[in-house]
């Protein structure tokens, strides 16, 4: 028999995750610093709200209340709203200036009666509790901090709830979790990564471990979004049944289009590789002008140069790119490349 799995409405994890999060179970989030744990509990929360009318509990115990909120707004969704009509109910664990410092034995039992009240409150069938590892400084033995733990997540699983418990790893590659113990006492584990390689960081998330349940192996690349939040890239989802043309458009030279049987397949990709001043924009540029006699439109992406000096360099080889722009016939865009990578992942998310 199959675990039966809570759709998070975060569509492309629900792909990976095989139908989402595990039912009444416990999910651990586990990442380095900024690689969206919050922005994924939140996201978590704010879908269930959104899609199903689940109502759900937020738990901090680093962050103040009052700046998640702040941030969360910038995505456009009504934590505001959800509160007054208690679908969204924050618990604020999180450690105040005036706290006095505790001596002698320490548990979690007053948490548990605040969550307990939060979740029967609002009857919420989604819980987030971010991070648990910062309440953990205040014990001293790992014994007490695997109990205590076990404790919240036995109390979560009674209440029926869809949980998820976020906690920090010091490294993207070494051990799961910071104090070693957390991955144990969950159902399943989900690791997000920020990883920094030759200047550039690449983000990815993997399911490591869904007790009884089946998903995909693997890291899958995604990205945060400033309006959809995290957008997952997964590559299982891409197949191979995309359909080929056997048309031709002219390259814009005709003894090309004569050493290629009749011009380009319109569905192709060339690659035009040389040196410097080898004529790659040239040919380019010719591509282009030939639009002009079969009436198509083109879309130029400039990496480098800037509009003008396109236009400039065209009419220098008897092109007038500005009368194809003006007769709707040529869209240019000159964009740097990371941002242009970072727009492309959304659209591919969008079309998946």
């Amino acid at each position: 028999m199959s675990i039966k799995k809570l759709l998070t409405g975060i569509t492309a994890f629900d792909h990976i995750s095989a139908g989402g999060l595990p039912y009444g179970r416990t999910t651990l989030i586990s990442g380095s610093s900024g690689c969206g744990k919050t922005l994924f509990g939140a996201q978590f929360l704010a879908m269930g709200i959104q899609l199903f009318d689940q109502a759900g509990v937020f738990v901090t115990f680093e962050e103040q209340v009052d700046d998640i909120r702040v941030n969360l707004r910038t995505l456009n969704w009504d934590i505001d709203g959800w509160e007054r009509d208690g679908k969204w109910v924050f618990v604020d664990a999180s450690q105040k200036d005036d706290d006095t410092m505790l001596v002698g034995d320490y548990d979690l039992s007053g948490f548990q009666v605040r969550l307990e009240y939060a979740i029967t409150k609002c009857n919420a069938k989604r819980v987030v509790l971010d991070s648990i590892g910062s309440v953990f400084t205040e014990f001293q033995e790992m014994n007490t901090i695997r109990h205590e733990l076990f404790k919240v997540t036995m109390e979560l699983g009674r209440l029926g709830t869809t949980s998820i418990i976020t906690t920090e790893r010091t490294e993207e590659y070494g051990k799961v979790s910071r104090l070693g113990v957390e991955e144990f006492l969950t159902d399943n584990v989900i690791i997000l990564r920020n990883v920094l390689s030759d200047e550039k960081r690449r983000r990815t998330i993997e399911i490591l471990k869904f007790r009884g349940s089946t998903h995909e192996k693997g890291e899958n690349l995604f990205t945060i979004h400033p309006e959809q939040a995290i957008v997952i890239i997964p590559l299982s989802a891409m197949d191979l049944k995309y359909r080929s043309s056997s048309v031709r458009v002219t390259s814009g030279i005709a003894k090309l289009d004569d050493m290629c049987g009749g011009g380009f397949y319109r569905d192709s990709i060339i690659l035009v590789s040389g040196s410097i001043g080898a004529g790659k924009t040239l040919l380019v540029a010719d591509f282009i002008n030939g639009i002009k006699a079969k009436q198509e439109r083109c879309l130029l992406l400039a990496f480098e140069e800037s509009r003008e000096q396109l236009f400039r360099n065209a009419s220098g080889w008897g092109h007038d790119f500005a009368k194809l722009e003006d007769d709707g016939f040529l869209k240019v865009v000159c964009i740097y490349p990371k941002y242009l990578r970072w727009k492309t992942t959304c659209l591919i998310y969008k079309r998946l």
